[in-house]
């Protein structure tokens, strides 16, 4: 990444997409008015894609154990804090935080990772009395499936790591659409979590005009929770 320039991409099934062959639209600087860089906007194919390789992975990411995802999550969020600097400057470049207040975003971006990973492991059942003896009722939890999720703009990492720490951590796959005004943080999310070795499909990225991209996900069967 240059001074000025952001690496805009989507992330499906593990694999980087650009803007070739797709529309696009230009990130700005909040602070000058410079385009940050082309953002590519998802086809209905690239949508598809994404719930197809999230349904797929979702077969293997539930039966995982929650200390494996976990371990996942914490290598992600340690590899967040690694790259700190040059996510605040990313962040102040797409959003307009100052420098400080991004640093402090981060940071708290990683300790929701962290967080997740630990409350994964404690997503305990129930023993409930039951009214019959010989009875015995007891509360499994279990990962409902694929999940999508939408952002806004003004926490561009804390937000979007929420939501997918949280999908992942409980089992779940998870497809996020972030906002298109400031799509790097969450771009870099997905980095560390593929660096941390995140299997592919676990997570995907996908942006577009949010109409389409909210109303093709909501209405796919495959999709279980939003």
């Amino acid at each position: 990444m240059s001074d000025d320039v952001l690496d805009l991409k989507m992330f499906i099934d593990g694999e980087w997409l650009d803007t070739t062959g797709r529309r696009s639209e230009p990130v700005i600087n909040p602070a000058t008015g410079a385009s940050l860089g082309d953002l590519p906007h998802a086809t209905t194919d690239d949508l598809q894609r994404a719930i197809d390789t999230s349904q797929a992975a979702f077969q293997r990411w539930r039966i995982m154990s929650p200390l494996a995802r976990g371990e996942i999550l914490r290598k992600a969020a340690q590899l967040f804090r690694e790259r700190s600097d040059r996510i605040a400057r990313i962040m102040s470049l797409e959003q307009g935080k100052t420098l400080t207040e991004a640093r402090i975003e981060v940071m708290v971006t990683a300790e929701m990772l962290e967080w997740a990973a630990e409350e994964g492991r404690r997503t305990y059942g129930r023993v409930i009395p039951p009214r019959e003896n010989g009875w015995r009722q007891i509360v499994v939890q279990e990962p409902i499936g694929v999940t999508a999720a939408f952002t806004p703009w003004n926490f561009p990492a804390m937000i979007p790591a929420r939501k997918i720490a949280s999908s992942l951590a409980a089992g779940c796959t998870c497809i996020i659409k972030p906002s298109e005004e400031t799509p790097a943080c969450a771009i870099e999310i997905a980095r560390a979590l593929q660096d941390a070795g995140l299997p592919k499909g676990v997570l995907n990225v996908v942006f577009g005009v949010p109409a389409e991209v909210s109303e093709f996900l909501i209405a796919s069967p495959i999709v279980r929770k939003v």
